[in-house]
């Protein structure tokens, strides 16, 4: 079984394709750590997805949508305009940075020019860089830019630490680096998930952004029926509800199918991905972005459905839970996905820097819902300093918001679907539907309503 990262996206480069962590931290040393995963947990081995879709060479820097448009037929969105997109401006203004709260990431292998690339990717666009703490979990082998699942894994790794940032800028970032060799046995989401629970069980973060994801129907004894394999990887989502902290995952670029083991080809069936199909999990789909150069909107949000399609659907080993009682017409007896949804279209994708590969140094226009999730772990870092507490698990609140006007949750209900691969997925229509979940987000509103509600949850 194969677990992939989720991002699938268009490039665009330059030149040639162009303390309270630090002391929870004092546990976990640089030069790695090795712990087991619970014993009887199937180990398996991690594949990033394929890298993306190179449509141009020898971009000197970022361009504005309309030159995209001029050159690529494709629009490409900075983050000044997410920001006037998703109403964040007002928030900055009255301080709302995302400070004091920790965003941490996990990615295979991570990227060596991490640090750099944010600083950036920060001075082009005006934004004030942080310093990201890397954790290295396991014994990572040195990078190798010649290796393509390590520059797939650090291409992931670049996105999800840029998009984090570009929405709360205050925030503290930890990227956990885990550690997948092939020649030393197969190892994977054990690896991730026991990372995981390491950083919660010591305090460390108050939102996880997952940009990976394994077919449900890939793991050991589902086609028997038997799900325990996925059951027993729970362990850092039962943590993390334990200790308050949001965990987010997304959805996948497959629409209402997804990757077989393979990693090359798709079910021609609906089928569903984990973590993103956890409850325990808040699932973050894709949308599609129609902005003017300054970030305001031309024409309602779509569902994401170019080079990928965001992910969406029924799970096979989760029944419905509690949070979705109010939505059961649509999601039937299982747990549907997604819950709420960013901004992950390629065509619309993000400008994000990087220089882990010297062959391909410069800027990039990437989507996929591995887009999504990070730029919705800013959003929660908002909401958690506006709170003053981590908000933990948010599927019940975010449920009951997007029932009342004036929340923040805006509805996606153009009509477009998550169709993919010839398999018939779901159209966006008025209320939840497992094309988008809930909708969207204005920031503004949906931070303070979410902060709201969990004073009284």
């Amino acid at each position: 079984m194969h677990i992939a990262r989720t991002g699938r996206g268009v490039a665009a480069s330059a030149a040639a394709t162009a303390a309270l962590v630090a002391a929870a931290l004092a546990t976990t040393s640089q030069a790695g750590v090795t712990l087991a995963a619970p014993a009887a947990v199937p180990h398996t081995q991690a594949v990033p997805a394929i890298a993306g879709h190179t449509l141009v060479h020898g971009v000197a820097g970022p361009l504005s949508s309309e030159q995209c448009q001029a050159k690529w037929h494709i629009n490409c969105y900075n983050p000044l305009q997410y920001r006037t997109a998703y109403n964040l401006n007002p928030l900055y203004r009255k301080g709302i940075t995302g400070k004091g709260r920790t965003i941490v990431i996990v990615d295979s292998f991570g990227s060596p020019t991490v640090q750099h690339d944010l600083d950036v990717y920060s001075r082009q666009f005006g934004l004030p860089s942080t310093k990201v703490k890397v954790v290295k979990w396991g014994h990572v082998p040195a990078f190798d830019p010649k290796n393509s699942d390590m520059t797939g894994w650090a291409g992931e790794t670049t996105l999800d630490v840029e998009m984090a940032h570009a929405v709360a800028p205050g925030a503290k970032i930890v990227l956990v680096e885990t550690a997948v060799s092939e020649t030393e046995g197969t190892t994977g989401l054990p690896e991730m998930m026991s990372a995981e629970k390491h950083l919660i069980d010591h305090g460390v973060g108050d939102v996880i952004t997952q940009s990976f994801g394994a077919t449900e129907n890939t793991f050991p004894g589902f086609n028997r029926g038997d799900f325990s394999s996925i059951k027993k990887l729970r362990y850092a989502f039962q943590a993390a509800n334990r200790k308050h902290v949001t965990v987010l995952a997304s959805s996948g670029d497959g629409g209402a199918t997804d990757m077989k083991a393979d990693g090359k080809h798709y079910y021609n069936k609906r089928v569903n991905s984990w973590p993103s199909s956890d409850p325990l999990v808040t699932s973050i789909g894709g949308t599609q972005l129609h902005l003017n150069d300054k970030g305001d909107r031309v024409k309602p949000d779509s569902v994401y459905n170019d080079y990928g399609a965001g992910g969406g659907g029924q799970s096979h080993v989760f029944t419905r839970p509690g949070f979705q009682d109010g939505v059961k017409n649509i999601v039937g007896t299982r747990r549907g996905t997604p819950d709420v949804s960013m901004a992950a279209a390629v065509n619309g994708g993000a400008w994000i820097y990087s220089s882990y590969d010297p062959t391909a140094t410069g800027w990039d226009v990437t989507g996929g819902t591995s887009e999504a999730s990070p730029l919705f772990s800013g959003i929660i870092a908002l909401a958690d300093q506006a709170a003053g507490h981590r908000l933990g698990n948010i599927n019940a609140a975010l449920y009951k918001l997007a029932k009342h006007r004036d929340t923040g949750v805006v509805d996606v209900n153009d009509g477009t679907n998550n169709s993919y691969e010839g398999v018939t997925g779901y159209k966006a229509v008025k209320g939840y539907d497992m094309a988008t979940g809930v909708g969207t987000v204005d920031a503004l509103h949906f931070v303070n309503a979410l902060a709201e509600a969990s004073h009284h949850s």
